[in-house]
């Protein structure tokens, strides 16, 4: 049985569809506004969705499904280029789209928004690979 990734690889479309017309749309307009929360809050999902879903990949290495829910985000990435799942690289991107998110997300303003823009082209790729890896582990 595979993990279901449906609503995080609809997340992925979301947020990809909102940063395409987001960047066709006039910085000073109100559909550039709202293609920006779109993208922000999808960013945020995707973040939440992908340490949920590694746990899930992860359980196998684990003596208990416990042990696997009390690992922090940063420890989850690191486990799964331990054990090969994702690479070194990777982990240091997903990272740093976490320390974005933690050092920017008591301030929900513009600086927040803008960061976080500026790091969703290689964020979409990296969550695509993330579902692919997560599709192709099984789950018990």
């Amino acid at each position: 049985m595979n993990i279901d990734t449906a609503f995080f690889e609809r997340c992925i479309t979301t947020l990809e569809q909102a940063h395409d017309l987001l960047q066709s749309s006039d910085a000073d307009s109100i559909m550039y506004e709202m293609y920006r929360s779109a993208c922000v809050k999808e960013f945020e999902i995707i973040l939440e969705q992908s340490g949920k879903l590694l746990k899930k990949c992860l359980q196998p290495y684990f003596h208990s499904n416990k042990a696997v829910d009390k690992l922090f985000f940063k420890d989850i990435y690191r486990y799964c280029a331990q054990h090969g799942l994702i690479s070194v690289d990777e982990v240091s991107r997903w990272l740093v789209y976490r320390d974005n998110r933690n050092n920017t997300a008591h301030d929900y303003g513009v600086d927040f928004a803008d960061n976080t823009l500026l790091l969703l082209k290689q964020f979409i790729i990296d969550a695509k690979s993330l579902a692919k890896v997560i599709n192709s582990q099984p789950h018990q």
